[in-house]
């Protein structure tokens, strides 16, 4: 049944006041088809149905609405239960709303929250978008390194159902420096009267609050861990990051690439929420930029107008090759983005990296060499231009591989998201210079037959 659907059914009971059959028909539904179906009620149904939940029921429906919908509710809600909902949510999720509106409106909403975790909350606001400190959550168990196991353990038991994740209890000094991390399991199967700092990894692995969101990634997918700690400079833990908030992050970094190796800037919002007007903004910077650029092939081919106008069947390549090299260029620039962001390269590589793509360049330059000598002699003109339109696809493929194998990691280096060297970037890139080959090619073989 759709959200839709279920939404309907939601309305009518709401009509004849059957909350027993409301709670029913909700306690089936998973948090996100919940706020799905939540989404698509009147306001007024939206507050009588949120109202009637049990309280973390509406925490966890509300956390898969977008802010301006949870405010909108929240606001509208009977303060005490407003209060409730919003204490209930998880502390990330609860950043994320508050960042994501006007300050006065924020205030209000802090207002409701305790003072201890109010300040907490302030810390994990402080950070800079897109890094690890701004997707930490602070609904992580925390235990002292003084502590016996069994005293972890009481202390799981007393606060594990307001944490978000209970796999791992993070063992933290006096100053809150984290010192070790403990798994569930190892508490569970260690002696009770042990001390806590017997047990679990002092070898913690971490990331620092201020590093890029993608590095959380990295550590979190390499080390397979439900969850990633998060500490400061001066190893004080401050949250932790959960594998569902990487899996967010995996997905927006990869949207953000597939828009730029297309040649557009990232959207900001998903595509039907996108204005026109911000979508002709965001693609008609590169168009330009490309067309400007595309401007040197009409000038290589002013330059070399008496050899065309000499040899006029060296104008039925030009397509071919020039995008032969595009597409050899773009399948490169593809590889190595994507070997960059998961971190299986780096600027250090750069001359195995070039050793490889060139080695490659050659191989399917070859190929593509015989192809084009094979559509010379099928055009008929295989006898004077098929050693000129072979040669040139070999000299073009090997180009294109050789550019698009070090762009990517010098523009890394530089600290430029690699993937604005996009395919429309190299394939303008390669048109100019590989027609430059083609014609010097064209010109050197004719003038010495």
């Amino acid at each position: 049944m759709s959200a839709s659907e279920i939404a309907r059914d939601i309305q009518e009971q709401l009509a004849t006041g059957d909350a027993g059959a409301i709670l029913d028909r909700i306690g089936r539904l998973q948090p996100f088809d919940r706020a799905e179906m939540l989404a698509g009620l009147p306001h007024e149904e939206q507050l009588r149905l949120v109202s009637l939940l049990p309280t973390n029921v509406a925490a966890e429906t509300l956390e898969y609405l977008e802010p301006e919908l949870q405010y909108r509710i929240l606001d509208h809600l009977d303060e005490h239960v407003a209060a409730a909902v919003l204490q209930q949510m998880s502390s990330d999720t609860v950043v994320d709303l508050l960042l994501a509106l006007h300050p006065h409106q924020a205030a209000r909403l802090k207002a409701w929250l305790p003072p201890e975790y109010r300040q907490r909350l302030q810390t994990l606001m402080t950070f800079p978008e897109n890094t690890a400190g701004s997707l930490a959550t602070i609904d992580y168990i925390a235990a002292r390194e003084g502590w016996t196991v069994q005293q972890a353990l009481d202390h799981v038991r007393k606060v594990g159902h307001e944490a978000e994740v209970v796999s791992y209890i993070y063992v933290v000094d006096a100053r809150g420096r984290l010192v070790s991390v403990a798994s569930l399991r190892e508490l569970i199967l260690a002696d009770p009267r042990a001390p806590l700092s017997s047990v679990g990894r002092k070898d913690v692995i971490s990331v620092r609050a201020t590093a890029d969101q993608e590095e959380a990634a990295r550590i979190l997918s390499r080390y397979d861990f439900v969850a990633l700690p998060v500490v400061d400079n001066h190893d004080r833990l401050i949250g932790i990051v959960t594998v569902d908030d990487i899996v967010d992050v995996i997905h927006q970094e990869a949207t953000e690439d597939i828009h730029k190796l297309g040649g557009s800037e990232p959207l900001a919002e998903s595509y039907f929420k996108t204005p026109v007007w911000l979508l002709f903004r965001k693609r008609v910077g590169w168009l330009l930029v490309l067309f400007v650029a595309q401007a040197y092939t009409g000038t290589v081919l002013r330059h070399f107008e008496a050899t065309l106008s000499q040899m006029v069947a060296l104008a039925f390549f030009i397509p071919l090759l020039i995008g032969t090299g595009g597409n050899t260029g773009s399948q490169t620039v593809a590889t190595l983005v994507r070997a960059l962001a998961v971190g299986e390269v780096d600027f250090r590589d750069i001359l195995r990296v070039l050793g490889r793509e060139v080695a490659t360049g050659a191989l399917l330059g070859t190929v593509m060499a015989v192809a084009s000598y094979v559509r010379a002699v099928t055009l008929g003109v295989g006898f004077e231009l098929g050693p000129v339109v072979a040669l040139s696809a070999l000299f073009i493929v090997v180009w294109a591989s050789t550019v698009a194998a070090v762009l990517p990691l010098v523009l890394h280096r530089l600290g430029v998201d690699p993937a604005v060297v996009s395919g429309p970037f190299i394939t303008t890139l390669v048109d100019g210079t590989g027609l430059f080959l083609y014609f010097t090619i064209a010109s050197l073989l004719l003038q010495a037959g």
